[in-house]
């Protein structure tokens, strides 16, 4: 696992650039650094030394050193890569994983990407063709970002890093702040900087003599096949787990988990433990708010498989946390998961080096509940007739003042009158379309005009080959949530602490083969995970398979009305705030305001504050070095 960046020209790289770069990524790899320059690229890497550890520096290079990479990841099945490039007559100088791209690219040039198995994003320079190849895994475990000026392209694995060398730090891109507002992160290919661009997930870019061209290698295929027999699929899903797991438990460093104490990383700790001799290492987070704490059934699963358990309480506000979290996320990131997704990583790279995580569970075997409510929306949906009437009842009611139930009604009646795209969008939306209109100010409402956020879910349907609503939603997810959410929030607050996270449950393999599974196996009724519970009914124990899901929240609503109140107000309604001019200072504080008077805005609240607190630290003042360790409001309970 490393930080990558480099800079390809076709005049002269400036080889100091990218060793600033890579300072600043130096979070991501402690380990060691490496770094190449000729005529037209300068190429480095920070490393985090996790296979082959004495030996596997980069750059890697073939054999007469015409093919150059640097890589980010991990790559699963390299030995069996490694063997067969060993018979096609590649001499190797290492024995890790990196070194199979070059032979590989030599081989089967941008091709390669569709044989590698595991989570990567890297740079190869073919100098023979004068072409940087950038690639990126195919769910978007590991970030690049890219930007692109006349003749030249920069990129990194952090947007920090890129601004770490242009002057000024780069300007707000009002369409990325607006679909930001919408979703609580910003969807690739957007970055928060007008001129830097995110590679999405499953994609090449090429460089070559100063042109860029961007295509995709791989997408998720819902297309339905046929399960003639339920035990035999489930029988299939542990053994998918099992290899899947096998595979991401290799590592010369300290090995352990994370354990919520729901389904998916119980699963993964009960795989690791039928594959390990020793007792697997898992870690835990809660919180004194029992409606927010998972450890009795963390507890039940360690308790189960004998794991060598630890867990820690978040006790103070977040407040220790807020500039952490600002320096570590490059954009702006709402998702107030985060915090205890940071301090769990913080925790357990005391004792290892990787953790294995439940992450794509979910999207794979159907475990959220909103498909389960989609699903049964879809019966009761409104004559298409009738939805324009039903949404401006609902606009009509939303806009009452000071009435709660109203509003309430008004959305409900606004969620009728939509088709099914529509309808999740707002289902998953932090800010509706509505409430963004009433907090713009004139600039950003002219600058927005015309820009449509939910556009980006209706393309995911669109594109999607699944016929059943259930299956189509998962396929939504795995394009969107996935990668500009849950991927974000894990990469960056492991990496900020130096720990390699792996998922079995996103090995692209599992993922296609439940992708053609039935809805009815994944969604029936009201029960989630269908299939995945009956496979793992001898695995787990009952109270843990069968509760309801919780989530990795916190008590944010809570927090912003004691701990975080006071800072919200000052950080949203300063002066500083308000000559921005991107928002309106009487709706801010309309939203403080009802907040405290019982109407949940938190998640509204957090994604401005995690807004402002990103513009002061990256756009305000100079980029300088990361703030200092965040305190730990964290209590040891075993």
């Amino acid at each position: 696992m490393c930080g990558v960046a480099g800079m390809v020209s076709t005049a002269s790289p400036d080889p100091a650039a990218v060793r600033t770069m890579c300072d600043v990524l130096a979070h991501r790899g402690p380990d060691g650094e490496g770094f190449h320059t000729d005529d037209h690229v300068a190429l480095g890497m920070r490393r985090l030394a996790v296979i082959d550890v004495s030996g596997g520096d980069q750059p890697v290079f073939n054999e007469d050193r015409s093919v150059i990479a640097v890589f980010n990841g991990e790559i699963y099945n390299f030995p069996e890569l490694r063997r067969d490039l060993q018979s096609r007559g590649h001499t190797f100088r290492t024995n890790g994983d990196s070194e199979c791209l070059v032979h590989l690219y030599e081989e089967h040039g941008e091709d390669c990407v569709r044989h590698l198995r595991g989570m990567f994003a890297f740079a190869v320079w073919d100098t023979r063709t004068g072409r940087l190849l950038l690639a990126r895994d195919r769910v978007g475990k590991k970030p690049l970002y890219y930007r692109e000026t006349a003749g030249s392209l920069a990129f990194a694995s952090e947007l920090k890093a890129l601004c770490a060398v242009v002057p000024g730090g780069g300007e707000v891109d009002p369409v990325a702040l607006h679909h930001y507002l919408t979703y609580q992160y910003v969807p690739a290919p957007w970055s928060i900087l007008r001129d830097v661009r995110k590679l999405p997930p499953g994609c090449l870019l090429s460089w070559q003599g100063g042109q860029v061209q961007v295509k995709r290698y791989w997408s998720l295929d819902f297309a339905p096949v046929p399960v003639p027999d339920e035990e035999e699929a489930a029988e299939r899903a542990r053994e998918l787990l099992l290899e899947a797991t096998r595979i991401r438990m290799v590592s010369e460093r300290p090995l352990g988990a994370f354990l919520s104490g729901g389904i998916d990383s119980s699963a993964v700790v009960a795989a690791m433990a039928r594959i390990s001799a020793q007792p697997v290492k898992t870690f835990s987070i809660g919180f004194e708010d029992a409606r927010f704490d998972e450890r009795a059934h963390a507890r039940a699963v360690a308790r189960q498989y004998g794991t060598d358990h630890h867990e820690f309480v978040v006790e103070a506000s977040a407040l220790d946390i807020l500039p952490t979290l600002a320096w570590y996320f490059d954009e702006p990131f709402a998702d107030s998961s985060a915090i205890p997704s940071f301090y769990v990583a913080q925790l357990s790279r005391q004792q290892v080096t990787v953790a294995l995580n439940g992450d794509g569970g979910d999207e794979s075997f159907g475990g959220y509940t909103r498909y389960a409510l989609m699903a049964r929306m879809e019966r009761f949906r409104a004559p298409r007739a009738l939805h324009p009437a039903l949404r401006r009842l609902g606009r009509s009611l939303a806009a009452a003042p000071a009435c709660l139930n109203r509003r309430r009604a008004g959305r409900a009646f606004t969620m009728l009158g939509e088709t099914s795209p529509r309808r999740y969008a707002r289902m998953m939306s932090y800010f509706l379309p509505e409430q963004k209109r009433e907090l713009y100010a004139e600039r950003l409402l002219e600058a927005t005009a015309g820009v449509d956020s939910y556009e980006l879910v209706d393309q995911a349907f669109r594109a999607s080959r699944a016929v059943s609503r259930v299956n189509q939603l998962m396929d939504v997810d795995v394009n969107t949530y996935l990668p500009g959410d849950l991927l974000v929030k894990v990469d960056i607050s492991t990496m900020a602490n130096s720990l390699e996270a792996r998922s079995p449950f996103l090995d692209h393999r599992l993922m296609e083969w439940a992708a053609g599974l039935p809805a009815e196996l994944k969604v029936r009724g009201g029960t989630t995970k269908y299939l995945l519970k009956k496979a793992l009914r001898d695995w787990l124990p009952h109270e843990v398979l069968h509760r309801p899901k919780q989530g990795f929240g916190v008590p944010m609503a809570h927090w912003l009305r004691t701990d975080l109140r006071d800072v919200a107000w000052d950080v949203l309604t300063d002066r500083t705030a308000a000559e921005r001019g991107l928002f309106r200072p009487e709706a801010v504080r309309a939203m403080l305001r009802e907040h405290e008077a019982g109407e949940d805005h938190a998640r509204r609240i957090w994604a401005l504050m995690q807004f402002e607190l990103w513009h002061r630290r990256f756009v305000d003042q100079p980029l300088s070095v990361p703030p200092a360790a965040a305190g730990q409001p964290l209590r040891q309970t075993g």
